[in-house]
């Protein structure tokens, strides 16, 4: 009895410390992880594995790609009328890199975001469920690629097809955005989708040029249990991001890298391996 009362008392004290997180400690862990560095051609590769219990109060497990302003690579759009698997999708296009878009329809293999791939429409912005005129939740952000690939991140206006009248030959809805101008954008505390954990794919923007891609592996308990959307954001400011998108993520979260394969551990497949792959509609490729 005496031993059941102790462990009682002991997981009540871990649920109450952290309940209460120290997020000046959690930036601290991210900032001075020993990160596995990769310099590659035109950018770098960084993944880290934070322990159970570490960031977050919880396991976490990052990949990361920082592409410098300076680096003769260039991000592009690519999505396939059948879906395919993001390392599929790189492969054909001989791609240095990529990690999984926008949100699809999983069914009929379509996006269901906008998505102009050079000039070419693949997706429509979808509206609300009985509703016409506003934007669903996840199409919060424009992604447009300009000359060289140069990324920029935008927020719509009120008008369901906004995106229609951009001049830009490559656009991606997506979202929501966490970040903007350097501050944490505010998040809705009514969905799931934002306040549980899941795998997580974001692009973000440094004052300096750098643009960062970065996977965070989810619904694996105790190896890497992903973010909630609040947590995702101050991750991407940590990394020294002042603008960020949210992508598509749970199963679709994916990042390959010409000669290395699938770097994370997709969890389509229920195991922590690299063959979890979940084919999707669209990625961002580094050519």
């Amino acid at each position: 009895m005496r031993k059941i009362l102790i462990l009682t008392l002991f997981a009540a004290w871990c649920l109450n410390s952290c309940s209460q997180v120290d997020y000046s400690i959690d930036s601290l862990r991210v900032a001075d992880a020993e990160w596995s560095v990769d310099s590659l051609d035109g950018f770098v590769f960084k993944k880290y594995h934070f322990g159970e219990g570490t960031l977050f109060c919880s396991a976490q497990h990052l990949f990361v790609i920082e592409i410098p302003a300076t680096s003769p690579r260039r991000l592009a759009f690519v999505c396939d009328s059948s879906l395919a698997t993001v390392s599929d999708l790189a492969a054909r296009t001989h791609a240095r890199a990529a990690i999984n878009g926008s949100y699809f329809d999983m069914d009929k293999g379509h996006p269901i975001c906008y998505l102009r791939i050079g000039g070419h429409q693949w997706g429509e912005n979808t509206p609300q469920k009985n509703d016409s005129v506003n934007r669903k939740y996840y199409q919060y952000a424009v992604l447009t690629l300009g000359g060289h690939g140069k990324a920029t991140l935008r927020v719509p206006d009120s008008n369901r097809c906004w995106e229609n009248v951009l001049s830009n030959s490559d656009i991606m809805t997506a979202g929501p955005l966490l970040l903007r101008g350097g501050e944490y954008v505010p998040q809705r505390d009514d969905r799931t989708f934002v306040t549980h954990r899941h795998n997580r794919t974001a692009l973000g923007l440094r004052p300096d040029g750098t643009t960062i891609l970065l996977v965070a592996d989810g619904r694996f308990k105790g190896q890497a249990e992903g973010f909630s959307l609040p947590e995702l954001e101050r991750v991407m400011r940590w990394l020294g991001c002042t603008e960020a998108i949210n992508l598509d993520g749970g199963g679709s979260t994916t990042m390959y890298i010409q000669d290395k394969g699938v770097v994370n551990y997709p969890s389509d497949n229920n195991r922590h391996d690299h063959e979890g792959q979940r084919p999707v509609s669209n990625a961002i490729l580094l050519l």
